[in-house]
């Protein structure tokens, strides 16, 4: 679905990035760690085509990514950005519905079935009631589920998420992961930038590590996640513990990286 061979991504002439390759295959998910300014999201954009590539190639279904038309691209690709502040004061509905844009020709109007579609999406992340709110007296968390729901509603095959769990609390977190996981059954592709590595763990088939623009490592997640490699990723000591099942999560110790108490 996806397939990024050596990409350098960056702004200009300045060089965020290199060295990327790999390849996500349908129904397949992949994590991107890495610590702040480690390059996720202007990889993330170079990926989507907002950015042009400074080296390498990136192919979407078999077809250079630069050869599509923006509506093309918005076919294939889904975006939830990190943060977003809306300037204007559509309802969570009509915001929603925008993800039906690439679906309809020039000129035309969303029809009930997209307006079905747009409802079904909030649905599946128990904000249904939001629709009549503008989406300006939202809170942070409230706006971040409602442009993931905007990226359902455009039913690309490759959804690409950058952090879509920060703002949010407890019980939205658990069910934007538990819908990264439905979707990932329903064939969907799927990458998502954190910086936990537990959800990475939990919720990802791969992870690609970032460590200042390069790959540090990209593996299974459970492969890639190591001890030594989460302390260089984000210079603290952690170890892996077991959490009951099959489980494990990653907890901070006291020192620097690779010291042991």
């Amino acid at each position: 679905m996806l397939d990024v061979r050596d990409l350098a991504f960056g702004f200009g002439s300045r060089r965020v990035g290199s060295d990327v390759t790999f390849s996500l295959a349908r129904g397949e998910t992949l994590a991107v760690l890495g610590g702040n300014g480690a390059g996720k999201t202007t990889l993330f954009r170079t990926l989507l085509g907002l950015l042009p590539a400074q080296a390498g190639s990136v192919q979407v279904g078999g077809d250079a990514l630069h050869s599509l038309s923006p509506i093309e691209r918005a076919r294939r690709l889904a975006y939830v950005p990190q943060q977003h502040v809306p300037a204007f004061g559509f309802s969570v509905e009509e915001a929603v519905l925008m993800g039906r844009a690439a679906r309809l020709s020039t000129f035309a109007r969303p029809g009930e079935s997209d307006r079905r579609i747009a409802r079904d999406a909030l649905a599946r992340l128990g904000v249904e009631g939001l629709a009549p709110r503008p989406v300006t007296e939202l809170s942070g968390g409230e706006r971040q589920l409602v442009l993931v729901a905007r990226a359902l509603a455009q039913e690309a095959p490759i959804l690409i998420l950058d952090e879509p769990t920060a703002s949010l609390d407890f019980g939205n977190r658990a069910r934007v992961l538990s819908e990264i996981d439905r979707l990932r059954g329903t064939g969907l592709s799927i990458v998502f930038s954190t910086h936990e590595p537990d959800h990475a763990l939990t919720h990802a088939d791969r992870a690609l590590l970032l460590a200042e623009g390069k790959p540090l490592a990209l593996d299974a997640s459970d492969r890639a996640l190591t001890e030594s490699n989460v302390a260089q990723l984000y210079g603290v000591n952690v170890r892996r513990v077991m959490a009951g099942g099959a489980r494990s999560v990653f907890v901070v110790e006291e020192g620097r990286p690779g010291e042991r108490r």
